[in-house]
Protein backbone atom coordinates (compact mmCIF):
# COMPACT_ATOMS: atom_id res chain seq x y z
CA UNK A 1 0.00 0.00 0.00
CA UNK A 2 1.57 3.24 -1.16
CA UNK A 3 1.92 6.47 1.22
CA UNK A 4 2.64 3.96 4.52
CA UNK A 5 4.24 6.63 6.01
CA UNK A 6 1.49 8.88 6.15
CA UNK A 7 -1.09 6.81 7.77
CA UNK A 8 1.65 6.29 10.59
CA UNK A 9 2.09 9.53 11.25
CA UNK A 10 -2.03 9.83 11.53
CA UNK A 11 -2.36 7.07 13.59
CA UNK A 12 0.53 8.24 16.00
CA UNK A 13 -0.84 11.82 15.91
CA UNK A 14 -3.91 10.34 16.85
CA UNK A 15 -3.11 7.87 20.00
CA UNK A 16 -1.36 11.62 20.99
CA UNK A 17 -4.54 13.34 20.54
CA UNK A 18 -6.19 10.40 22.39
CA UNK A 19 -4.25 10.64 25.53
CA UNK A 20 -4.48 14.26 25.39
CA UNK A 21 -7.90 14.30 25.23
CA UNK A 22 -7.80 11.71 28.34
CA UNK A 23 -5.50 14.15 30.62
CA UNK A 24 -7.64 17.09 29.89
CA UNK A 25 -10.60 15.42 31.05
CA UNK A 26 -9.31 14.10 34.16
CA UNK A 27 -7.15 17.16 34.90
CA UNK A 28 -8.40 19.29 37.62
CA UNK A 29 -6.59 22.70 35.94
CA UNK A 30 -9.39 24.23 34.09
CA UNK A 31 -9.35 27.07 35.94
CA UNK A 32 -7.00 27.95 38.77
CA UNK A 33 -7.57 31.15 41.35
CA UNK A 34 -6.42 34.13 40.16
CA UNK A 35 -3.96 36.60 42.56
CA UNK A 36 -4.80 39.95 41.33
CA UNK A 37 -5.50 43.76 43.14
CA UNK A 38 -5.79 43.39 46.73
CA UNK A 39 -6.03 39.97 46.75
CA UNK A 40 -2.68 39.25 48.68
CA UNK A 41 -3.37 35.00 49.30
CA UNK A 42 -0.55 33.79 47.98
CA UNK A 43 -0.08 30.44 50.07
CA UNK A 44 -3.57 28.98 48.67
CA UNK A 45 -3.73 27.99 45.35
CA UNK A 46 -7.25 26.87 44.10
CA UNK A 47 -7.87 24.47 41.42
CA UNK A 48 -11.34 23.91 39.49
CA UNK A 49 -12.17 20.75 36.99
CA UNK A 50 -14.92 19.03 35.26
CA UNK A 51 -14.95 16.12 38.33
CA UNK A 52 -12.74 17.83 41.06
CA UNK A 53 -11.18 20.91 42.89
CA UNK A 54 -8.65 20.87 44.84
CA UNK A 55 -6.34 23.09 47.12
CA UNK A 56 -2.94 23.41 47.27
CA UNK A 57 -1.12 25.11 50.28
CA UNK A 58 2.67 26.73 49.92
CA UNK A 59 3.25 24.12 46.97
CA UNK A 60 3.23 20.96 49.22
CA UNK A 61 0.07 19.83 50.33
CA UNK A 62 -2.83 19.27 47.62
CA UNK A 63 -6.00 18.25 48.86
CA UNK A 64 -9.07 17.26 46.22
CA UNK A 65 -12.57 16.53 46.35
CA UNK A 66 -15.04 15.50 44.38
CA UNK A 67 -18.31 17.16 43.56
CA UNK A 68 -20.58 15.92 45.48
CA UNK A 69 -23.63 16.68 43.77
CA UNK A 70 -24.27 16.39 40.08
CA UNK A 71 -27.34 18.47 40.50
CA UNK A 72 -26.10 21.15 42.27
CA UNK A 73 -23.38 21.54 39.14
CA UNK A 74 -23.65 24.78 36.27
CA UNK A 75 -25.31 24.19 33.48
CA UNK A 76 -21.62 24.72 31.61
CA UNK A 77 -19.64 22.26 33.55
CA UNK A 78 -22.30 19.67 32.98
CA UNK A 79 -22.42 20.22 29.25
CA UNK A 80 -18.46 20.21 29.40
CA UNK A 81 -18.43 17.26 30.83
CA UNK A 82 -21.03 15.84 28.26
CA UNK A 83 -18.52 16.54 25.36
CA UNK A 84 -15.38 15.42 26.90
CA UNK A 85 -16.81 11.87 27.48
CA UNK A 86 -17.94 12.05 24.15
CA UNK A 87 -14.87 13.07 22.86
CA UNK A 88 -12.67 10.16 24.55
CA UNK A 89 -14.97 7.62 23.71
CA UNK A 90 -14.84 9.13 19.65
CA UNK A 91 -11.19 8.92 19.71
CA UNK A 92 -10.82 5.49 20.96
CA UNK A 93 -12.81 4.20 18.29
CA UNK A 94 -11.53 5.90 15.90
CA UNK A 95 -8.00 4.81 17.18
CA UNK A 96 -9.64 1.31 16.77
CA UNK A 97 -11.25 1.62 13.39
CA UNK A 98 -7.34 3.19 12.11
CA UNK A 99 -5.75 0.11 13.44
CA UNK A 100 -7.91 -1.92 11.80
CA UNK A 101 -7.19 -0.46 8.38
CA UNK A 102 -2.99 -0.90 8.79
CA UNK A 103 -1.68 -2.68 6.10
CA UNK A 104 -0.17 -5.74 8.20
CA UNK A 105 -3.75 -6.09 10.13
CA UNK A 106 -6.17 -8.65 7.81
CA UNK A 107 -9.35 -7.90 9.22
CA UNK A 108 -10.04 -6.97 6.24
CA UNK A 109 -7.98 -9.20 3.73
CA UNK A 110 -6.01 -7.95 1.49
CA UNK A 111 -8.66 -5.47 0.12
CA UNK A 112 -6.96 -1.89 -0.15
CA UNK A 113 -10.17 -0.21 -0.87
CA UNK A 114 -11.35 -1.26 2.36
CA UNK A 115 -8.62 -0.53 4.32
CA UNK A 116 -8.51 3.12 2.77
CA UNK A 117 -12.35 3.64 3.57
CA UNK A 118 -11.50 2.67 7.07
CA UNK A 119 -8.42 4.73 7.63
CA UNK A 120 -10.37 7.19 6.13
CA UNK A 121 -13.23 7.44 8.70
CA UNK A 122 -10.71 7.10 11.63
CA UNK A 123 -9.25 10.50 10.30
CA UNK A 124 -13.44 12.06 10.07
CA UNK A 125 -13.70 10.54 14.06
CA UNK A 126 -10.18 12.35 15.07
CA UNK A 127 -11.23 15.43 13.34
CA UNK A 128 -14.84 15.03 15.10
CA UNK A 129 -13.10 14.45 18.66
CA UNK A 130 -10.93 17.61 18.23
CA UNK A 131 -14.46 19.48 17.96
CA UNK A 132 -15.92 17.91 20.82
CA UNK A 133 -12.37 18.95 22.14
CA UNK A 134 -12.82 22.54 20.79
CA UNK A 135 -16.22 23.57 22.02
CA UNK A 136 -16.10 23.21 26.16
CA UNK A 137 -12.48 24.37 26.17
CA UNK A 138 -12.84 27.51 24.19
CA UNK A 139 -16.77 27.92 26.15
CA UNK A 140 -14.53 27.99 29.57
CA UNK A 141 -12.06 29.79 28.65
CA UNK A 142 -14.21 32.52 27.50
CA UNK A 143 -16.00 32.06 30.45
CA UNK A 144 -13.42 32.79 32.46
CA UNK A 145 -12.05 35.68 30.72
CA UNK A 146 -15.67 37.69 30.96
CA UNK A 147 -15.70 37.10 34.50
CA UNK A 148 -12.23 37.85 34.95
CA UNK A 149 -12.60 41.70 33.61
CA UNK A 150 -16.15 41.73 35.08
CA UNK A 151 -16.04 44.58 37.84
CA UNK A 152 -19.30 43.07 39.15
CA UNK A 153 -17.32 40.10 40.86
CA UNK A 154 -15.27 39.59 43.41
CA UNK A 155 -11.48 39.99 42.60
CA UNK A 156 -11.19 36.54 45.32
CA UNK A 157 -13.80 34.90 42.97
CA UNK A 158 -11.91 35.64 39.96
CA UNK A 159 -10.07 32.54 37.92
CA UNK A 160 -7.36 32.33 35.14
CA UNK A 161 -6.95 30.01 32.54
CA UNK A 162 -5.65 26.37 33.41
CA UNK A 163 -2.76 23.97 32.58
CA UNK A 164 -5.71 22.02 31.34
CA UNK A 165 -7.17 24.38 28.75
CA UNK A 166 -3.75 24.69 26.76
CA UNK A 167 -3.79 20.82 27.11
CA UNK A 168 -7.04 20.61 25.30
CA UNK A 169 -6.39 23.16 23.00
CA UNK A 170 -2.89 21.49 21.62
CA UNK A 171 -4.47 18.09 21.56
CA UNK A 172 -7.20 19.58 19.43
CA UNK A 173 -4.34 20.69 17.00
CA UNK A 174 -3.26 17.33 17.37
CA UNK A 175 -6.06 15.42 16.37
CA UNK A 176 -6.69 17.93 13.32
CA UNK A 177 -3.46 16.99 11.81
CA UNK A 178 -3.43 13.56 12.56
CA UNK A 179 -6.99 13.22 11.04
CA UNK A 180 -6.70 15.21 8.31
CA UNK A 181 -3.25 13.22 7.65
CA UNK A 182 -5.44 10.12 7.47
CA UNK A 183 -8.07 11.60 4.76
CA UNK A 184 -5.32 12.38 2.53
CA UNK A 185 -4.00 9.06 2.66
CA UNK A 186 -7.55 7.82 1.79
CA UNK A 187 -8.09 10.17 -1.13
CA UNK A 188 -4.42 9.63 -2.41
CA UNK A 189 -5.30 5.87 -2.61
CA UNK A 190 -8.50 6.51 -4.41
CA UNK A 191 -6.77 8.51 -6.77
CA UNK A 192 -4.19 5.74 -7.34
CA UNK A 193 -6.93 2.83 -8.10
CA UNK A 194 -8.49 5.12 -10.28
CA UNK A 195 -5.32 5.53 -12.34
CA UNK A 196 -4.75 1.62 -12.64
CA UNK A 197 -8.05 0.60 -13.33
CA UNK A 198 -9.69 3.19 -15.72
CA UNK A 199 -12.80 2.99 -16.77
CA UNK A 200 -13.88 1.42 -20.21
CA UNK A 201 -14.38 3.30 -23.46
CA UNK A 202 -17.96 2.69 -24.63
CA UNK A 203 -17.55 1.92 -28.70
CA UNK A 204 -20.94 3.13 -30.19
CA UNK A 205 -21.49 1.22 -33.55
CA UNK A 206 -21.53 3.36 -36.83
CA UNK A 207 -24.84 2.94 -38.44
CA UNK A 208 -23.75 4.15 -41.55
CA UNK A 209 -20.75 1.83 -42.45
CA UNK A 210 -23.24 -1.15 -41.68
CA UNK A 211 -25.74 0.04 -43.93
CA UNK A 212 -23.37 0.68 -46.91
CA UNK A 213 -22.07 -2.76 -46.17
CA UNK A 214 -25.78 -4.31 -46.34
CA UNK A 215 -26.57 -2.41 -49.46
CA UNK A 216 -23.33 -3.73 -51.26
CA UNK A 217 -24.74 -7.08 -50.65
CA UNK A 218 -27.63 -6.35 -51.93
CA UNK A 219 -26.24 -5.76 -55.23
CA UNK A 220 -23.83 -7.83 -55.42
CA UNK A 221 -26.69 -10.49 -55.00
CA UNK A 222 -28.56 -9.60 -57.67
CA UNK A 223 -25.95 -9.77 -60.27
CA UNK A 224 -25.37 -13.06 -59.45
Amino acid sequence: MAFYPLQIAGLVLGFFGLVGTLATTLLPQWRVSAFVGSNIIVFERLWEGLWMNCVRQAKIRLQCKFYSSLLALPPALEAARALMCVAVALSFIALLIGICGMKQIQCTGSNERAKAYLLGTSGVLFILTGIFVLIPVCWTANIIIRDFYNPAIHVGQKRELGAALFLGWASTAVLFIGGGLLCGFCCCNRKKQRHRYPAPGYCVPHTENRRNVTVLNKTSTSYV
